[in-house]
């Protein structure tokens, strides 16, 4: 979503030929505010952001001539600051937590073991398409 943009947004006249726009969510700066506060928004706009990123960097995060020290390195320093960006100004509660771990650990799950599924997933498409032809 592009900075200075609104969801669920209304006009009010304010007077003077002015109107007020009032929003339920605004994009500023890359972080996600909404009317009541919470960190919802927020949390599911860079946990968004950080799937974007893990997917620029899948080769690079899912490599295997790569060790994994440097993997972890490269998903710290990138994916997950982009996902934390702006994070100590949220009002964190223990759902929003909750789903940035399940985010985490759901890339961290893609990284270690996307080889083996990816590798046995496209063996056996390849075979039922030469099977079907």
């Amino acid at each position: 979503m592009k900075p200075g943009t609104s969801i669920g947004s209304t006009s009010e006249d304010i007077g003077v030929n002015a109107n007020l726009e009032l929003a339920d969510k605004f994009c500023y700066l890359g972080d996600m505010l909404s009317v009541d506060g919470d960190a919802d928004a927020a949390v599911e706009t860079r946990t968004r952001i950080g799937w974007n990123k893990f997917w620029q960097l899948v080769q690079l995060l899912t490599n295997k001539d790569i060790s994994l020290i440097v993997r972890r390195r490269l998903y710290s320093r990138c994916v997950r600051s982009s996902v934390l960006h702006g994070s100590e100004t949220w009002p964190v509660r223990k759902e929003n937590e909750v789903a940035l771990q399940w985010a985490e650990m759901r890339i961290i799950t893609w990284m270690c073991v996307w080889h083996e599924a990816t590798r046995q997933s496209s063996k056996q498409r390849v075979e039922r398409k030469t099977r079907i032809r």
